[in-house]
């Protein structure tokens, strides 16, 4: 009994270990194949895998990144297109002897063109390079033998000196020390005193700073306008006038000793009659009349030739509906004669003697426009919002000089001014009959 429990036993062993062999068997059999699909299935991935090219051959192969399109604008009164620069314009300004027009751009040069190759085909400039940053404005020292910088990444003022060549070309060479940085908002402006004395600088966070040529603050303005849109110093060198949330134009005057000493700054006067807050103002350039765009939706002209100092206001001659938008920049010819108003991407000429809408550019850059001027013979305006800088006729200008020419002839009884207003009528209607039948032509 003993010896059948005991081969009963191991027969029931055997069986079960014969039994796990078994399904061990087909385990391993059903892994195998498993194995087999998986590299079946892989294979291809695998060849793809030794075919696919390695990083730098990935970068080798990446498409090259295509330039974007210049923005293409014509118009009969277009005088030229100045395309060098690679990145947005940023700013402009003409020297005070009417020779170059400076341009700043995110591409990190300043570029300085000459104006009488404003009507050339092949428009030639000079480029400075600012390393490790860019100028987001520049403007002319007087005497035109120096400009200024504000730095986007340094958040400073940077001087270069433009020493000038045999040939006639410049080399510019950065002052040794740029100036220490004051401001804590975006900086919306910077400028020069024609007088020399003085520069300033603006920021969008209601504060103007007057320095000396050296960098070393004279004095420190807030304009308690909440923020600050606009800041300019006019063409005499005498004023510091800003605009921004507020409906008006506040305006000071910088002193200086007999001495040359710097005593302090006093308010001058205000601009009031918009309705709603100011985004840009101009002057003319003898600082006697200025205008003003404001988002209510109007330009106006004023008189500022007056007695501040009496607490004289200054008069309000004309008040223009015109079409404006966040950012519109307004400008004044020199001779007082016509105002310019950027809307968006489109400009607006007006007769500043009658208000009359004269000219209108539509598309003429495909960003808003940055930055509107006119030169300093009020023949030419200049306009950039985009890598381009459009030099226009200014047409209005001739007619309007005419005008006014023709309105004394009229009043005059003086043989000697007759003729000489008679000769500059004939020479303004044939300069303005040669640029018609060019741009005709």
């Amino acid at each position: 009994m003993e010896f059948a429990a005991i081969f009963a036993l191991s027969v029931l062993i055997g069986a079960l270990v014969l039994l796990v062999a078994v399904a061990v068997g087909r385990q391993k059999d059903e892994l195998s194949e498993q194995n087999e699909q998986k590299k079946d299935t892989d294979a291809p991935v695998e060849e793809n895998a030794t075919k696919a090219p390695s990083k730098k051959q990935k970068q080798q192969q990446r498409p090259r990144k295509e330039r974007p399109q210049q923005h293409t604008f014509s118009h009969q009164l277009l005088a030229s297109s100045l395309k060098s620069h690679s990145g947005n314009v940023t700013c402009l300004d003409f020297s005070s002897n009417a020779k170059y027009l400076a341009s700043s751009s995110d591409d990190r040069t300043i570029r300085i063109w000459s104006t009488k190759d404003f009507l050339d085909r092949d428009h030639k400039c000079l480029r400075a390079n600012i390393e490790f940053d860019h100028a987001t404005l520049v403007r002319f020292s007087p005497d035109c033998r120096a400009f200024i910088t504000w730095l986007s990444t340094g958040e400073t003022i940077r001087i270069y000196k433009m020493i000038k060549k045999d040939d006639g070309t410049f080399n510019f060479k950065a002052a040794p020390g740029d100036f220490p940085q004051k401001h804590k908002g975006i900086i919306i402006n910077i400028g020069i005193a024609e007088t020399g004395k003085f520069i300033m600088s603006a920021s969008v966070d209601t504060t103007i700073v007057i320095w000396d040529l050296k960098g070393e603050v004279l004095a420190t303005i807030n304009t308690n306008q909440m923020t600050n849109s606009h800041a300019a110093v006019s063409p005499c060198g005498r004023f510091v006038a800003s605009c921004g949330f507020t409906p008006d134009v506040k305006v000071w005057e910088v002193c200086f000793a007999k001495s040359g000493e710097f005593k302090e700054v006093t308010r001058a006067f205000d601009l009031k009659g918009h309705s709603a807050g100011v985004y840009s103002f101009d002057f003319s350039n003898d600082s006697r009349r200025m205008v003003t765009v404001s988002k209510d939706g109007t330009w106006k002209l004023w008189d500022t030739d007056v007695e501040y100092k009496k607490k004289q206001d200054p008069y309000l001659l004309r008040t223009v509906p015109c079409q404006v938008s966040e950012g519109s920049r307004i400008a004044l010819s020199p001779d007082g004669r016509v105002v310019a108003i950027s809307n968006g991407c489109d400009i607006a000429l007006y007769s500043a003697t009658t208000g009359e809408l004269e000219e209108e550019f539509h598309g003429v850059h495909s960003e808003q426009i940055a930055d509107l001027k006119f030169d300093v013979n009020s023949r030419f305006l200049v306009s950039t919002g985009d890598r381009a800088i459009r030099v226009f006729h200014n047409v209005t200008g001739y007619r309007a000089a005419i005008q006014d020419m023709e309105t004394m002839l009229k009043k005059t009884t003086n043989d000697g001014v007759r003729q000489r207003l008679q000769q500059q009528i004939s020479d303004a209607q044939s300069a303005l009959e040669t640029v018609l039948n060019a741009t005709n032509n």
